[in-house]
């Protein structure tokens, strides 16, 4: 995995751009792992700020009843929008040339991203390996490390390499591709750019705090509105991650946390028929 380190910034610096040589050393890392790292990016201070409202919001939506029932709550791995408050990052990694490099990567990226932010509770449950799309269907994603994310609080496991070729999941389980896995830690401000077709997963998170990490995506080219950023009034919300807030999302979520390997295994047998799982 190449990375490329910037050196510390604080609030008050402007983003240096990549250079040429920068940017080619990245997208051959890409094609090689289908993902690279660049370091101290984002201002740690603006992210603090951010964190910190995210905080609140979470702990207001929980005390207050209007957090929804499952959908993420018992596995622990919540989606999360971070509306204007995060507009900043979008326009650091543009300013450093962050954004054109995605494009030159991939010519569909064509419109400003759809964005998220995954947060991680404590005592989540390590997710199963997956894809973030179908195969043929592929976008880029940049993830920015709103705070320190490790090995203790749940940094994501990835396997490079595995964006080459389509692996039916009966092809990923019999073929031992996870072996080759590896944890991907980063510091606040740091960003992890990829591609939705690296097999990956978020990880347990054994400490007392979520960990949020914002994710800028471009499903078919990107979001259709002006500012994204803008959404349901700028507004932070979380939202519902891989399980629905519904009797059947949650107990196929229960599933998930109290018998992991019945989960895999309908994954498996679901693979058996679908083309493109």
């Amino acid at each position: 995995m190449l990375t490329v380190d910037e050196g510390a910034r604080t609030a008050g610096e402007k983003a240096k751009p990549l250079t040429e040589a920068e940017k080619e050393d990245l997208k051959e890392a890409f094609a090689r792992d289908g993902y690279f790292v660049i370091r101290n990016v984002v201002s740690p201070e603006r992210l603090a700020e951010l964190h910190k409202s995210l905080e609140q919001e979470f702990e207001a939506a929980t005390k207050s009843g209007a957090l929804f029932s499952g959908g993420g709550l018992r596995s622990g791995h919540l989606n999360c929008f971070p509306g204007q408050a995060g507009r900043f990052v979008y326009d650091t990694l543009q300013d450093k040339g962050i954004i054109d490099l995605i494009k030159e990567i991939d010519p569909r990226v064509v419109r400003m991203p759809n964005v998220g932010c995954n947060f991680n509770l404590p005592g989540s449950h390590t997710q199963h390996y997956h894809l973030d799309r179908p195969f043929t269907r592929d976008f880029m994603i940049a993830n920015v490390a709103v705070v320190d994310s490790t090995i203790e609080n749940g940094a994501m496991e990835a396997i490079p390499g595995t964006h080459k070729r389509f692996y039916k999941y009966t092809q990923f389980v019999l073929e031992r591709v996870a072996r080759n896995a590896v944890r991907v830690p980063l510091k606040r401000g740091d960003v992890l750019v990829r591609t939705s077709n690296v097999w990956h997963r978020g990880t347990a998170n054994h400490t007392s705090a979520p960990r949020p990490m914002l994710a800028m995506t471009w499903e078919d080219g990107g979001n259709n509105l002006e500012d994204p950023f803008a959404a349901d009034g700028g507004k932070i919300k979380f939202l519902p991650n891989w399980f629905k807030p519904t009797r059947a999302g949650r107990i196929r979520e229960e599933l998930f946390v109290k018998v992991p390997v019945t989960y895999s295994a309908l994954r498996f047998a679901r693979s058996l028929v679908d083309k493109e799982y």
